[in-house]
């Protein structure tokens, strides 16, 4: 889980909305809360990509701000049990082989000994 702090102006109820629809249209958001006092919008979710949620608002509002981005370690399910963080192993990938990474191909050159071996007279 990710936590989004955005900083941007958002004085009235209209622009409160486009907020809200921009932040909820991207992947991964799970909850939206909007601070009037402090100008900041809270987004936490899971995979949101905080640049790109910026930079969506910075098309519409012209100045926003990220503040900062903190990762939550589990959250609350529904039934009130903590979620365990699973972890994915990353993928091991077998070494290249160093023969054929190595190997160049060298170009040959070829020489003549008579250059000028015109046959027409």
């Amino acid at each position: 889980m990710k936590k989004i702090v955005i900083k941007m102006h958002v004085a009235s109820e209209k622009c409160r909305k486009k907020a809200m629809v921009i932040a909820a249209e991207c992947q991964g958001v799970e909850s939206i809360e909007i601070d009037t006092e402090c100008s900041e919008i809270v987004v936490t979710g899971d995979e949101v990509d905080p640049f790109c949620l910026t930079k969506q608002m910075k098309k519409k509002f012209r100045h926003a701000t990220l503040i900062h981005v903190e990762n939550i370690k589990g959250g609350v399910e529904e039934d009130g049990q903590e979620e365990e963080d699973e972890t994915i192993p990353e993928k091991i990938y077998p070494p290249s082989c160093a023969i054929c990474s190595t190997s160049i191909i060298q170009p040959a050159f070829t020489f003549y000994e008579y250059p000028n071996n015109c046959s027409i007279l």
